[in-house]
Protein backbone atom coordinates (compact mmCIF):
# COMPACT_ATOMS: atom_id res chain seq x y z
CA UNK A 1 0.00 0.00 0.00
CA UNK A 2 1.08 3.58 -0.94
CA UNK A 3 1.12 6.74 1.06
CA UNK A 4 -0.03 9.15 -1.77
CA UNK A 5 -0.79 13.26 -0.52
CA UNK A 6 -3.34 14.84 -2.78
CA UNK A 7 -2.67 18.88 -2.84
CA UNK A 8 -6.18 20.35 -3.37
CA UNK A 9 -7.87 17.43 -2.52
CA UNK A 10 -11.31 19.31 -1.90
CA UNK A 11 -11.56 20.58 -4.98
CA UNK A 12 -13.45 19.67 -8.29
CA UNK A 13 -10.70 17.30 -8.94
CA UNK A 14 -8.54 16.36 -6.10
CA UNK A 15 -11.84 15.40 -4.10
CA UNK A 16 -12.47 12.37 -7.06
CA UNK A 17 -8.70 11.79 -7.06
CA UNK A 18 -8.35 10.90 -3.76
CA UNK A 19 -11.91 9.05 -3.48
CA UNK A 20 -10.19 6.90 -6.40
CA UNK A 21 -7.39 6.17 -4.83
CA UNK A 22 -8.63 5.35 -1.74
CA UNK A 23 -10.94 2.53 -3.42
CA UNK A 24 -7.65 0.87 -5.05
CA UNK A 25 -6.34 0.61 -1.08
CA UNK A 26 -3.76 3.11 -0.93
CA UNK A 27 -3.45 5.59 2.08
CA UNK A 28 -4.41 8.92 1.09
CA UNK A 29 -3.63 11.73 2.96
CA UNK A 30 -5.77 15.28 1.61
CA UNK A 31 -3.88 18.85 1.92
CA UNK A 32 -5.82 21.77 1.57
CA UNK A 33 -6.00 24.83 3.82
CA UNK A 34 -8.99 24.17 5.32
CA UNK A 35 -9.14 20.00 5.21
CA UNK A 36 -7.59 18.71 8.88
CA UNK A 37 -5.53 17.13 9.92
CA UNK A 38 -3.55 18.89 6.89
CA UNK A 39 -4.83 22.11 6.63
CA UNK A 40 -1.80 24.14 4.72
CA UNK A 41 -1.72 26.91 2.83
CA UNK A 42 0.96 25.59 -0.32
CA UNK A 43 1.52 29.25 -0.75
CA UNK A 44 2.83 30.12 3.03
CA UNK A 45 4.84 26.81 3.69
CA UNK A 46 5.30 25.85 6.73
CA UNK A 47 5.90 22.74 9.23
CA UNK A 48 2.48 21.87 8.87
CA UNK A 49 3.58 20.88 5.13
CA UNK A 50 6.34 18.87 6.41
CA UNK A 51 4.43 16.92 8.64
CA UNK A 52 1.78 15.94 5.76
CA UNK A 53 4.72 14.99 3.83
CA UNK A 54 6.15 12.73 6.59
CA UNK A 55 6.06 9.11 5.23
CA UNK A 56 4.37 9.90 1.85
CA UNK A 57 5.79 8.20 -1.22
CA UNK A 58 3.65 9.66 -4.08
CA UNK A 59 2.38 13.46 -4.29
CA UNK A 60 -1.02 14.29 -6.76
CA UNK A 61 -0.56 18.02 -7.02
CA UNK A 62 -3.83 18.80 -8.21
CA UNK A 63 -4.15 22.34 -6.16
CA UNK A 64 -4.00 25.55 -8.15
CA UNK A 65 -5.51 28.70 -8.55
CA UNK A 66 -5.85 31.40 -10.74
CA UNK A 67 -6.07 33.94 -8.50
CA UNK A 68 -1.76 34.00 -8.50
CA UNK A 69 0.69 32.05 -5.89
CA UNK A 70 1.51 28.47 -7.87
CA UNK A 71 4.97 28.99 -8.45
CA UNK A 72 5.29 29.90 -4.70
CA UNK A 73 3.05 27.15 -3.85
CA UNK A 74 5.08 24.25 -5.60
CA UNK A 75 8.19 25.85 -4.65
CA UNK A 76 7.35 25.36 -0.97
CA UNK A 77 6.03 21.73 -2.51
CA UNK A 78 9.02 21.13 -4.05
CA UNK A 79 11.65 21.66 -1.27
CA UNK A 80 9.39 19.62 1.65
CA UNK A 81 9.03 16.68 -0.59
CA UNK A 82 12.97 16.91 -1.26
CA UNK A 83 12.99 16.87 2.57
CA UNK A 84 10.59 13.80 2.96
CA UNK A 85 11.96 12.01 0.28
CA UNK A 86 9.25 11.86 -1.69
CA UNK A 87 10.01 9.43 -4.35
CA UNK A 88 7.57 10.71 -6.98
CA UNK A 89 5.61 13.96 -7.80
CA UNK A 90 2.47 13.88 -10.07
CA UNK A 91 1.31 17.10 -11.21
CA UNK A 92 -1.54 17.95 -13.77
CA UNK A 93 -1.51 21.09 -16.31
CA UNK A 94 -3.27 21.96 -19.68
CA UNK A 95 -3.05 21.58 -22.80
CA UNK A 96 -1.38 24.73 -24.85
CA UNK A 97 0.62 26.15 -21.47
CA UNK A 98 3.74 26.63 -23.97
CA UNK A 99 1.77 28.03 -26.67
CA UNK A 100 -0.77 30.47 -25.28
CA UNK A 101 0.30 33.39 -23.61
CA UNK A 102 -2.57 33.41 -20.82
CA UNK A 103 -1.65 34.77 -17.52
CA UNK A 104 -2.97 31.44 -15.67
CA UNK A 105 -1.29 29.49 -18.15
CA UNK A 106 1.86 30.94 -17.97
CA UNK A 107 1.90 30.11 -13.98
CA UNK A 108 1.31 26.81 -15.26
CA UNK A 109 3.97 26.44 -17.69
CA UNK A 110 6.85 27.96 -14.59
CA UNK A 111 5.23 25.09 -12.38
CA UNK A 112 6.09 22.21 -14.38
CA UNK A 113 9.48 23.54 -15.06
CA UNK A 114 10.06 23.98 -11.01
CA UNK A 115 8.84 20.38 -11.04
CA UNK A 116 11.49 19.04 -13.52
CA UNK A 117 14.12 20.65 -11.88
CA UNK A 118 13.40 19.38 -8.42
CA UNK A 119 15.29 16.73 -8.76
CA UNK A 120 12.35 14.38 -7.90
CA UNK A 121 11.21 12.08 -9.76
CA UNK A 122 7.69 13.22 -11.80
CA UNK A 123 5.24 12.65 -14.21
CA UNK A 124 3.16 16.15 -15.64
CA UNK A 125 0.09 15.26 -17.60
CA UNK A 126 -1.76 18.22 -19.58
CA UNK A 127 -4.97 17.63 -20.62
CA UNK A 128 -7.74 20.69 -21.68
CA UNK A 129 -10.02 22.01 -19.92
CA UNK A 130 -12.87 20.15 -17.90
CA UNK A 131 -16.80 20.38 -18.81
CA UNK A 132 -17.04 22.07 -15.26
CA UNK A 133 -15.41 24.75 -16.29
CA UNK A 134 -17.20 25.07 -19.69
CA UNK A 135 -20.46 25.08 -17.40
CA UNK A 136 -19.53 27.92 -15.27
CA UNK A 137 -18.56 30.31 -18.27
CA UNK A 138 -22.08 29.39 -19.49
CA UNK A 139 -24.13 29.77 -17.11
CA UNK A 140 -22.12 33.25 -16.29
CA UNK A 141 -22.84 34.48 -19.99
CA UNK A 142 -26.26 33.17 -19.61
CA UNK A 143 -27.75 35.89 -17.08
CA UNK A 144 -27.36 38.59 -19.46
CA UNK A 145 -30.33 38.39 -22.04
CA UNK A 146 -28.02 37.48 -25.40
CA UNK A 147 -24.83 35.24 -24.24
CA UNK A 148 -21.45 36.70 -25.33
CA UNK A 149 -18.66 34.16 -26.66
CA UNK A 150 -14.89 34.60 -27.80
CA UNK A 151 -15.63 34.54 -31.77
CA UNK A 152 -13.86 32.23 -33.65
CA UNK A 153 -12.85 29.91 -30.66
CA UNK A 154 -13.54 26.18 -30.24
CA UNK A 155 -12.82 24.23 -26.98
CA UNK A 156 -12.53 20.44 -26.49
CA UNK A 157 -13.40 19.85 -22.94
CA UNK A 158 -13.10 16.69 -21.23
CA UNK A 159 -14.58 14.60 -18.09
CA UNK A 160 -12.97 14.98 -14.90
CA UNK A 161 -13.38 12.04 -14.08
CA UNK A 162 -11.90 10.52 -16.68
CA UNK A 163 -9.30 12.77 -16.10
CA UNK A 164 -8.81 11.64 -12.53
CA UNK A 165 -8.56 7.86 -13.66
CA UNK A 166 -5.45 8.71 -15.53
CA UNK A 167 -3.98 10.84 -12.71
CA UNK A 168 -4.30 7.98 -10.40
CA UNK A 169 -2.94 5.62 -12.91
CA UNK A 170 0.14 7.46 -13.38
CA UNK A 171 0.15 7.61 -9.57
CA UNK A 172 0.09 4.22 -9.10
CA UNK A 173 3.46 3.86 -11.42
CA UNK A 174 6.77 5.19 -11.90
CA UNK A 175 8.00 8.52 -12.48
CA UNK A 176 7.17 9.39 -16.23
CA UNK A 177 8.45 12.73 -17.14
CA UNK A 178 5.70 14.57 -19.82
CA UNK A 179 3.01 11.64 -20.55
CA UNK A 180 0.96 12.27 -23.82
CA UNK A 181 -1.65 15.16 -23.45
CA UNK A 182 -5.46 13.88 -22.91
CA UNK A 183 -8.02 15.90 -24.46
CA UNK A 184 -11.84 15.17 -24.82
CA UNK A 185 -13.85 13.25 -27.21
CA UNK A 186 -14.50 16.31 -29.79
CA UNK A 187 -13.80 20.00 -30.90
CA UNK A 188 -16.22 21.99 -30.63
CA UNK A 189 -17.12 26.08 -31.31
CA UNK A 190 -18.18 28.22 -28.49
CA UNK A 191 -21.68 28.48 -29.82
CA UNK A 192 -21.97 24.79 -30.43
CA UNK A 193 -21.18 24.67 -26.79
CA UNK A 194 -23.65 27.36 -25.74
CA UNK A 195 -26.67 25.79 -27.63
CA UNK A 196 -26.25 22.53 -25.75
CA UNK A 197 -26.13 24.33 -22.56
CA UNK A 198 -29.32 25.89 -23.43
CA UNK A 199 -31.13 22.54 -24.43
CA UNK A 200 -30.27 21.19 -21.32
CA UNK A 201 -31.12 24.14 -18.98
CA UNK A 202 -34.36 24.72 -20.92
CA UNK A 203 -33.23 28.41 -21.55
CA UNK A 204 -33.43 30.72 -24.65
CA UNK A 205 -30.81 33.00 -24.98
CA UNK A 206 -29.28 34.83 -28.29
CA UNK A 207 -25.67 34.33 -28.89
CA UNK A 208 -22.93 37.12 -29.50
CA UNK A 209 -19.90 35.75 -31.13
CA UNK A 210 -17.64 39.04 -29.51
CA UNK A 211 -13.89 39.44 -31.46
CA UNK A 212 -10.99 40.36 -28.82
CA UNK A 213 -7.95 41.63 -29.06
CA UNK A 214 -4.57 40.28 -27.91
CA UNK A 215 -1.97 37.56 -28.27
CA UNK A 216 -4.08 35.42 -25.54
CA UNK A 217 -6.93 35.51 -27.93
CA UNK A 218 -5.37 34.79 -31.16
CA UNK A 219 -3.35 31.67 -29.62
CA UNK A 220 -7.08 30.60 -28.20
CA UNK A 221 -8.55 31.29 -32.13
CA UNK A 222 -5.52 29.60 -33.47
CA UNK A 223 -5.94 26.70 -31.12
CA UNK A 224 -3.30 26.16 -29.25
CA UNK A 225 -5.43 24.75 -25.98
CA UNK A 226 -6.41 21.64 -28.02
CA UNK A 227 -4.96 18.44 -28.72
CA UNK A 228 -7.63 16.75 -31.33
CA UNK A 229 -5.39 13.53 -32.05
CA UNK A 230 -5.30 13.14 -28.37
CA UNK A 231 -8.96 13.05 -28.14
CA UNK A 232 -9.14 10.05 -25.55
CA UNK A 233 -12.24 11.69 -23.37
CA UNK A 234 -15.44 9.34 -23.97
CA UNK A 235 -17.98 11.85 -22.39
CA UNK A 236 -19.63 14.60 -24.79
CA UNK A 237 -20.29 17.73 -23.22
CA UNK A 238 -23.76 16.60 -23.90
CA UNK A 239 -23.75 13.67 -21.50
CA UNK A 240 -22.42 15.65 -18.77
CA UNK A 241 -24.83 18.45 -18.96
CA UNK A 242 -27.80 15.47 -18.82
CA UNK A 243 -26.16 13.76 -15.98
CA UNK A 244 -27.02 16.41 -13.41
CA UNK A 245 -29.86 17.63 -11.81
CA UNK A 246 -32.60 19.25 -13.79
CA UNK A 247 -31.58 18.51 -16.97
CA UNK A 248 -33.43 18.38 -19.77
CA UNK A 249 -31.51 16.62 -22.47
Amino acid sequence: MTTILVTGGTGTLGRLVTARLRADGHDVRVLSRHAQPYAVDLREGGPGLDAALDGVDTVVHCASTPRGGDERAARHLVEAARRAGVGHLVYISIVGVDRVPFGYYKAKLAVERIIEESGLGWTVLRTTQFHDLVLQVMEYAAKLPVMPLPAGVCDQPIDVGEVADRLCALAAGDPAGRVADMGGPEVRTFPDLARAYLRASGRRRGLLNVPLAGRAYRAFREGGHLTPERAEGRITFEEYLSSRPGARV
